[in-house]
């Protein structure tokens, strides 16, 4: 640097090593300065002490040797720039450093900068060749000016490079989810997607909400709007209520988009956009800094809300139709239930405990809710017994036994038809409900595993249920005498694992049976 000091104005200065340099402050440019000589730290922090780009100052930090350098660079991967020394304890140790950061750090983004004050020992050619650097000075040549030009240059790259991955990164969460765009989950996965795109093509920072609520079906509360998709530090927020999250100024600003009715609203450093869809679905986004957006941003924002917003629009007529469907099942086991004379509530007891078992057995939880769903159907058969036989107090006769069991197979029969994944679920636990885990049950007689998993966890819900309840022919088992029946039949009735499963959570099925039990009556 000998020939540039000519063109500075020096100062005492003393350079923070490693272990004392400051953590860089939020929103700045890490630029690391890798260099056995002091005053070479010295000078370039002078030089560039007052430099900022895009509206953000650098951050330095040092290192005096190679060694130091590996440190430092696994502690902040987000380093912009390395201005990087070749000669140092080694006189290849800043080329060894370069392929340490490409190679095993597997850091294709930080702009490397190699300054050599002898261009002897690594040859300008040789060096641009070989190792992935992204520009060669020698600190002869290098003034204040072309450094100041160079990290210009290197953190122009360097953004460029950060908003390609953070879209590479978007379309990751997009793709992932367009395999299943109408499910709730995998549409908030695929909002963050493209939340994240928006952030970076706007060159915005990473903290942002988007939130939707829904006047019919997203969450059946006017003036809720809770957050469904967020980058940045609102991220752990996601799932909550907006107004919980942000400040008053913030939700003001929000509100204030609202009335307005506009599509986009700039305050204080913010971009905050309103929309509401054809079906009355409200939407909200809010981006944190950036400049002023361009005509182009703007219908970038817009083309955002409205897709999404007609995506979750069809979420909620989807969730409706759901809905209906399944009102539509458990009515149409209640009536079973109630043609047998027992507790109106039994099959969303029932549909419960199947659901906690499940779950507590691992299955995924699309499968517990496709069971929930399903097992309302359990004795549908039942539709073709008599009354008689169903209204008897006593015991039964054999044949009229005979005729109970019959049910197994007369509920299956209607069900196994369809395609659908919860009627097709329904005809197996239809079927396989009141078999044995010993192989003394019906109507098949099958015994251990190959009793379906529906059946083997529907008959541990089932009878549970029954023995806590009155029935025309019995009063309700106290729970000491459940518990010592599930016990006694771990084995022989029922699967040993589900049996302990349940045993292990009682109180969780207790709450569930409490949570129905009030105002249940058996039905006239």
């Amino acid at each position: 640097m000998d020939d540039a000091r000519d063109e500075l104005v020096f100062r005492e200065e003393e350079a923070p090593g490693p272990e004392t340099c400051p953590e860089p402050l939020v929103d700045t440019w890490k630029v690391l300065i890798v260099d056995d000589e002091e005053e070479v730290h010295n000078v370039t922090r002078l030089v560039l002490r007052d430099l900022t780009y895009a509206g953000r100052p650098l951050a330095f930090l040092g290192a005096y040797s190679a060694v130091e350098a590996r440190r430092m660079l696994a502690a902040h991967m987000d380093t912009a720039i390395v201005l990087l020394d070749v000669v140092m304890e080694e006189n290849d140790a800043g080329l060894t450093l370069v392929k340490y950061i490409r190679e095993e750090l597997g850091n294709r983004f930080t702009r490397i900068i190699l300054r050599t004050g002898q261009p002897g020992q690594a040859p300008e050619e040789r060096v641009i060749v070989e190792y992935d650097i992204n520009d060669y000075k020698e600190k002869t040549e290098l003034t204040a000016q072309k450094l100041v030009t160079t990290i210009i240059s290197a953190l122009r790259t360097f953004r460029d490079i950060q908003t390609i991955e953070a879209s590479r990164r978007g379309l990751e969460k997009i793709v992932e989810a367009s395999a299943d765009i109408f499910q709730r989950k995998s549409m908030v996965k695929f909002t963050t997607g493209v939340l994240t795109q928006l952030t970076s093509l706007l060159n915005l920072r990473r903290n942002a909400i988007f939130c939707q609520a829904s006047g019919f079906a997203a969450t059946g509360e006017e003036g809720r709007y809770v957050i469904l998709a967020a980058t940045g530090e609102f991220q752990r927020h996601i799932g909550r209520d907006l107004k919980e999250v942000v400040n008053q100024q913030v939700y003001g600003s929000l509100m204030e988009a609202a009335l307005r009715k506009n599509g986009l609203l700039c305050d204080q450093g913010a971009r905050i956009g309103y929309f509401k869809s054809g079906v009355g679905s409200e939407s909200f986004i809010y981006l944190e800094g950036g400049q002023e957006l361009s005509d182009i941003d703007r219908q970038l924002v817009e083309i955002f809300f409205s897709n999404v917003s007609i995506a979750f629009d069809n979420i909620d007529l989807n969730k409706e139709m759901e809905d209906t469907q399944k009102e539509i099942i458990f009515t149409l086991g209640e009536t079973v239930e109630c043609r047998s004379l027992e507790t109106g509530h039994h099959v969303r007891r029932v549909s419960e405990y199947v659901r906690l078992l499940a779950s507590k057995m691992g299955l995924p939880e699309e499968e517990c809710e496709k069971l929930h769903m399903a097992t309302p159907l359990h004795d549908l058969g039942k539709l073709a017994t008599p009354d008689s036989i169903l209204h008897k107090p006593g015991p039964l006769t054999a044949a009229e036994f005979d005729t109970v069991k019959s049910h197994a197979m007369v509920g299956s029969d209607l069900l196994h038809y369809s395609h659908r994944d919860i009627i097709k679920a329904a005809a197996i636990i239809a079927a396989q409900h009141h078999e044995r885990y010993d192989g003394t049950g019906y109507p098949a007689g099958l015994a251990g595993e190959d009793i379906h998993i529906y059946g083997r966890i529907c008959a541990v819900a089932d009878v549970f249920d029954a023995l806590m309840s009155n029935r025309v022919y019995r009063e309700a088992w106290p729970l000491e005498k459940v518990v010592a029946h599930f016990q006694d039949m771990r084995g022989r009735h029922f699967d040993p694992r589900i049996t302990d499963i349940f045993l292990e959570n009682l109180d969780e099925f207790m709450a569930i049976w409490a949570k129905y039990l009030d105002g249940d009556e058996t039905c006239p």
